[in-house]
């Protein structure tokens, strides 16, 4: 029985792909099968971005680098083949899968300069400047909300391409009212995650301008507002807006995870900012953010054992 019937078809697939490329020497080969079963075996999909970002940020530069290359490899194999089956009848289709694949490769950021993060954390100066990016035309008020959710509330792309005004009540908390979002999760798993007044204020605004619906619209050259906005629209956004502060490698999983940064460092529990997040584990979150090891203080400090 060979070893590739013992794991799941699609990770057999991947090894197989990897294993049959002629330019790979064999211990190139060892490492990329060796990164991408490791991956895999977490029990994580490979088209799952959120889970891809924080499993790499837990890796060594050159572990993330042999993911990285596997999944490229994976990613342009897949590319090819929509491209050669593509029709006119498909062409959208096709394109949407390229797109899809060039932002998976960008998911896992390997370090350049020595001291570089592999990852991004925004700052709150950073954020300030990252929103005032954003023009009052109505392509600037479509970005503002797309990034306020994202850094604001923490949602994935998908579910900000999925998130409507419906979505967003107002709910007693506390001695006053808190507006509230209803975000259908990943899994068909809801969360409820409470945003600030400011980030309510500028939904509002928006809602002014479109009305009901999808949050995220596409706009036209002319100004014409779509029914709805892709996920690689998404993505476009942000990276536009990064570039503009300095940040051209900045990327939507970015601001979920400056969104839990900030929230950390705010003093909110790890426990509750994984609720927020819709993690099915705090080490998810805990991968999340930029925490470093204090070695002057501990919590046994603070454990009376004598």
């Amino acid at each position: 029985m060979s070893a590739l019937t013992t794991i799941q078809p699609a990770q057999a697939d991947i090894i197989r792909l990897i294993e049959s490329n002629p330019k790979l020497q064999p211990s190139t080969k060892k490492q990329y099968v060796k990164a991408i079963t490791k991956y895999l075996d977490s029990g994580d999909s490979l088209t799952d971005t959120d889970a891809l970002a924080a499993y790499a940020q837990g890796l060594s530069k050159s572990s993330r680098a042999f993911l990285k290359a596997a999944i490229r490899l994976w990613g342009e194999d897949i590319a090819l083949k929509a491209k050669a089956g593509a029709t006119p009848q498909n062409i959208g289709a096709v394109q949407a899968t390229v797109y899809r694949i060039e932002a998976l490769n960008e998911v896992i950021k390997v370090e350049g300069a020595k001291g570089q993060k592999a990852h991004t954390w925004l700052t709150q100066t950073e954020v300030r400047r990252l929103m005032a990016t954003c023009s009052d035309s109505i392509q600037g008020q479509r970005d503002r909300a797309v990034l306020g959710l994202l850094v604001g509330a923490g949602l994935r792309r998908e579910e900000l391409a999925n998130f409507s005004f419906e979505d967003v009540v107002i709910q007693p908390m506390g001695n006053r009212p808190r507006t509230v979002l209803n975000v259908k999760g990943k899994g068909a798993k809801d969360r409820a995650v409470p945003i600030s007044d400011a980030l309510a204020e500028l939904l509002d605004n928006w809602k002014a301008v479109i009305g009901s619906g999808l949050v995220a619209r596409s706009i036209t050259k002319g100004g014409a507002v779509g029914n709805s906005l892709s996920v690689i629209g998404i993505f476009h956004i942000v990276s536009q807006a990064g570039q503009a502060i300095g940040k051209g490698n900045l990327a939507p999983h970015d601001l979920r995870r400056t969104y839990a940064q900030l929230g950390y460092e705010a003093g909110l529990p790890i426990t509750q900012i994984s609720k927020l997040l819709g993690h099915a584990s705090v080490a998810t979150t805990q991968r999340y953010l930029n925490l470093e090891l204090d070695l002057e203080t501990t919590v046994s400090d603070f454990v009376p054992i004598g």
